[in-house]
């Protein structure tokens, strides 16, 4: 088994076998609210691999870190 080969996970495809693990980069506002930071952090990364995004607040309450990303609020989903 070699990195760079193909792979196919149920019926997903992957060009290679390289895997980009979660991680809490806090660069969400005070808000939860991600921007153009985030968008152009996994951009940069989206050719690799399969990238496991980062943690995400289900509610106020479950905040784990701060500056993480929620997905609790309308102004979240849309962004």
């Amino acid at each position: 088994m070699k990195i760079l080969e193909p792979i196919k996970i149920g019926n997903n495809s992957f060009q290679n076998r390289m895997v980009m693990a979660p991680m809490t980069r806090s660069r969400a506002d005070e808000n939860g609210i991600v921007g153009n930071l985030t968008v152009l952090y996994y951009a940069q990364r989206s050719t690799a691999g399969l990238i496991i995004t980062e943690a995400i607040n289900i509610s106020e309450q479950a905040i784990g870190s701060p500056l993480t990303p929620g997905l609790y609020s309308k102004q979240q989903i849309e962004a």
